[in-house]
């Protein structure tokens, strides 16, 4: 694995290529900023393998987490041939994670030897081994190394966050001295967790420490939507990403919506995982905020007056979003189960390419998810994926042409507009 800068934008952005991924050969490749193909259980959810494939330039990289395989562990020891083969996927590289960024898991069951992850059947609790062995089972091209996560939450004690660093460090040694004995796992990659909480310091120190072992890249945790606001969040990336190496790719876990996002990449952060349509979808909701750097004179009308018909209905039907909660609806979406769109014939958004834009209207999503049918949440996770994809698509392109500042104001003219129109 080896990242390949082209351009550094504003002293921090990044945009590059990560190349020689897999395990077998690195024939793959995933451009940065990127994002992950988030699934549970190797599957995105609501769509099948075809479905998903009718989506263009997908991901190379798909994640699974440890919350929604560890409980198959059995099976998967039975099958012996890797959860890649297990669930059908193709041509994809496999990254492992420990927990499922989509949804929340009870806190204080971490121990100095022990971490939990939470699957349907409930808690499991993992050593070093039995976390290592889960690595041999499932065979992965790269994994997230075992960490103490659960310091995120607002007021957690300075001395409980500098146990969480301890702690993430004595595992990622015992995780790399028993992956270097492992035939297994030869060719696989692992990635460093930085910890810390909110506390300055003990970031700093985490990245000092983590990037001092052999690791292919960092997962930065702890920073997800709703632990902190977004200006400490940029205070601690910056931090942290001062301290990591430049040729080796940033992965920031529990982050997804779209202007974190952006702060995020200004922070220094390469990668990210692709939760976000997910829970877009599960509200039932579409992805209509604008990226278009640049559009034609006619289309960019057109868009202009839909975002300012949505934004006014939105605001009425909905009030303030709440940008920390991450149940709650957001301004870069709209939300079809109002009655609003009953008879609204146009297009989730004007000119996407998608199957469910080109093929079905408003109107009809709102028909299907009022009459509770399955289809809805299908239609919605293809335009979601779809537009979340296409919004990196043009931030990549925004830092190649020097139209970071545009596309900032294209995506984020949605929340101030809103905010005016409420005025």
């Amino acid at each position: 694995m080896k990242l390949e800068l082209s351009r550094v934008v504003q002293g921090s952005s990044r945009l590059g290529v990560l190349t020689g991924l897999g395990r077998t050969g690195g024939q793959h490749s995933l451009e940065v900023p990127g994002c992950l193909l988030y699934t549970h259980c190797g599957t995105v959810p609501h769509l099948t393998q075809d479905t998903l494939h009718t989506l263009s330039t997908l991901p190379s990289v798909t994640q699974v987490t440890l919350s929604n395989t560890a409980e198959h562990q059995e099976v998967l020891e039975e099958f012996k041939d890797g959860f890649k083969k297990f669930s059908g996927l193709h041509d994809t590289v496999l990254y492992c994670s420990l927990h499922d960024p989509a949804t929340s898991f009870p806190t204080g069951h971490t121990t100095y030897k022990t971490v939990s992850v939470w699957g349907s059947g409930g808690r499991i609790e993992l050593t070093v081994d039995k976390f290592m062995d889960l690595q041999k089972t499932i065979q992965p091209d790269w994994y997230q190394s075992m960490a103490d996560g659960e310091t995120w939450q607002t007021k957690t004690s300075r001395k409980r966050v500098r146990k969480s660093v301890d702690r993430t460090l004595a595992h990622l040694d015992e995780c790399l001295l028993l992956h270097q004995k492992s035939q297994e796992l030869e060719g696989v990659e692992v990635f460093g967790v930085v910890e810390g909480g909110d506390i300055l310091e003990e970031r700093v120190r985490s990245a000092r420490e983590t990037a001092k072992r052999p690791v292919a890249g960092f997962c930065l945790d702890g920073l997800q939507t709703g632990s902190m606001d977004q200006s400490l969040r940029t205070q601690l990336i910056t931090a942290v990403t001062k301290e990591l190496p430049e040729d080796k790719p940033r992965l920031l876990q529990g982050v997804g919506r779209p202007d974190e996002v952006l702060a995020c990449v200004d922070a220094g952060v390469d990668l990210f995982e692709s939760f976000f349509p997910f829970q877009v979808t599960e509200r039932s909701c579409a992805l209509s905020f604008n990226y278009d750097i640049s559009p034609d004179p006619e289309r960019a009308a057109v868009l202009e007056l839909h975002k300012e018909m949505d934004a006014a209905g939105e605001i009425q039907q909905n009030g303030d979003h709440n940008f920390d909660d991450q149940t709650q609806m957001t301004s870069f979406e709209i939300n079809l189960k109002d009655k609003r769109y009953h008879d609204d014939f146009r297009p989730l958004v004007e000119g996407c390419g998608c199957y469910c834009c080109k093929n079905h209207q408003r109107a009809y999503l709102h028909h299907l998810l009022v009459t509770n049918e399955l289809l809805a949440g299908v239609l919605l996770m293809i335009h979601n994926t779809a537009h979340y994809l296409g919004f990196f698509s043009a931030l990549r392109e925004a830092l190649a042409k020097d139209k970071l500042d545009l596309l900032k104001r294209r995506v984020l003219g949605e929340r101030d507009g809103q905010t005016k129109t409420k005025e």
